[in-house]
């Protein structure tokens, strides 16, 4: 395993990622899809016919569109960063008997998360374009594209979070705290339009909230994004994962004697 190449050592480890991931489910793998299906369910019945949800404007998209457009790349983003947060702690056995880089193993982990959401991604938006026809199918090519730079900084705190993970114990605990907080800093769940014109320059300081934006710009054609703001989005990313992998080789040396 030593003499592996680092593309096969991440092969690897992303077969067992789905391996252990949906081994015992009734489904499989296939509940990657079926989840998603689920849920676009639970959240038509909820929001739609409990709540009343709608999105202002007279060609404003309907409220679930608007909401899956922008909850699916969370949940890739967020997942991302809960489960590859303790990868380094839980793989302690593994990184005592074998000689390997150590970021393959948060690689695995923000890569899995982002292959599952965005087949849960890709197939709602098919089923909303059939029942409601206001996905823009045409924009999918723009929207998968916005996944990457969206899992670059999935990626940077990833490996930030998962080498202080390491030496801070509830690092992991404190993040399920944030990252709710963080998501509804950004419009996920609401059209910033709602928010009172002073207040919604500030939504521009979440990193997400672009990805809520450009998302929606590009399969719901509701709202605008600048060019500018994709440049700092591309930007913010790359930075992001230049620091978290700094952080990541600094922290790395020491992480035998805390393991």
């Amino acid at each position: 395993m030593n003499a592996m190449p680092p593309a096969t050592l991440t092969l690897r480890f992303l077969q067992r990622e789905f391996r252990e991931r949906f081994t015992g489910s009734l489904s499989g793998s296939a509940w990657a899809l079926l989840q998603p299906l689920i849920q676009l369910g639970v959240y038509s019945f909820v929001f739609v016919h409990v709540f009343k949800a709608r999105i202002p404007g007279a060609d404003a998209p309907g409220y679930v569109p608007f909401l899956v457009t922008a909850l699916w790349p969370w949940n890739a983003f967020s997942e991302a960063i809960l489960r590859s947060t303790s990868v380094i702690q839980n793989n302690a056995a593994l990184i005592g008997k074998v000689a390997l880089p150590r970021e393959i193993l948060v690689l695995a982990s923000v890569c899995t998360s982002f292959a599952v959401h965005i087949a849960g991604f890709v197939a709602i938006l098919l089923v909303l374009r059939v029942g409601t026809g206001d996905i823009a199918i045409r924009g999918l090519p723009i929207a998968l594209l916005l996944y990457v730079p969206l899992f670059a900084l999935a990626l940077g705190i990833s490996l930030a979070c998962a080498a202080v993970q390491v030496f801070v114990r509830d690092l992991a605990q404190l993040l399920g705290q944030l990252l709710p907080l963080m998501m509804f800093g950004a419009p996920v769940f609401y059209d910033r339009a709602l928010l009172p014109p002073a207040v919604q320059p500030w939504l521009s300081l979440n990193p997400f909230t672009f990805y809520a934006d450009a998302f929606r710009v590009a399969l719901l054609h509701h709202g605008s994004v600048e060019w500018q703001s994709v440049a700092v989005a591309v930007v913010v990313a790359a930075l992001v994962l230049a620091a978290g992998i700094v952080v990541f080789r600094r922290l790395d040396a020491h992480f035998e004697d805390f393991l």
